[in-house]
């Protein structure tokens, strides 16, 4: 039981963390708003009814997160966003090490990334 709760704590502090950077992201243009706050409801969800309830119930959480989690569908924006993101978190790796299969195994998830965001999420028109 107490084991439980100590998660469950650990789980909301690594919300309001992800929920922290995740506004961030939206000053910051290097940091992705998105997948961070999908991070943020993910540990809300794991950790506690209470604050799961609170997040979705938030403006942040409307404006970015509900279309996609309905709807599987993300601005043109919001995907570039991630992918440019996820692009130069893929390169910095890449460069550094110079194993051919692993530099092969990158590429790949950088293909695969490009085609679950193209065929796999709607992409929806900028809301105001």
């Amino acid at each position: 039981m107490v084991i439980k709760k100590f998660v469950n704590v650990i789980y909301i502090i690594l919300g309001f963390i992800a929920l922290g950077f995740g506004v961030l992201g939206l000053i910051l243009p290097v940091l992705p708003t998105t997948p961070l706050l999908l991070l943020a409801s993910y540990f809300f969800v794991k950790g506690s009814e209470k604050f799961e309830r609170w997040f979705k119930g938030t403006n942040l959480y409307k404006r970015h997160l509900e279309s996609f989690i309905r709807e599987r569908s993300m601005t043109l924006k919001q995907k570039l966003t991630i992918l440019l993101f996820a692009d130069i978190m893929i390169a910095i790796p890449f460069f550094l090490m110079n194993s051919f299969i692993f530099r092969v195994t990158l590429i790949a998830i950088v293909f695969y990334k490009y085609y679950y965001f193209i065929y796999k999420i709607k992409t929806i028109p900028e809301k105001n």
